[in-house]
């Protein structure tokens, strides 16, 4: 499954060389989420790349507003009977933005039937919807 968010890109580190076949190398951006004109929330999230994908980012710079297209990966450790779970958002695409498009993430393949207004202005609330409007058979 694939996502993508967009936002300031904030940090990037150095390629580090994990071992002799694994690299990565992590970068953070800033985005906002906005729930109503009211409530705007900043959200800081960190990406890896890894292998051959690393360099992706290289051509950007930090303060550049770009669109990143990634995966969720979960990954299980166990060591002396001890288990931990990781996360990671393995990005896999990046492309610049012009710095007044929207930082609103999306899940590009979940198949939610969730209608788009386009053709909408910016801090318009959602649309009210009640209970009558359920066209779901249950």
């Amino acid at each position: 499954m694939s996502y993508n968010i967009s936002g300031k890109l904030l940090q990037v580190s150095d390629i580090q060389q994990i071992s002799e076949k694994f690299k990565k190398r992590e970068f953070v951006i800033e985005s906002e989420r906005v729930i109503n004109p009211e409530m705007v929330f900043t959200d800081y999230v960190k990406f890896q790349l890894t292998q051959n994908k690393v360099s992706l980012v290289e051509t950007f710079q930090v303060g550049q507003m770009i669109d990143v297209s990634f995966d969720i990966r979960g990954n299980k450790w166990e060591k002396n009977g001890e288990t931990k779970y990781f996360v990671n958002l393995e990005a896999w695409k990046i492309e610049h933005l012009q710095a007044d498009e929207p930082s609103i993430p999306t899940n590009s393949s979940a198949g939610t039937d969730m209608p788009v207004h386009e053709n909408v202005p910016a801090g318009t609330p959602p649309p009210i919807v009640s209970e009558d409007d359920d066209e779901l058979p249950f």
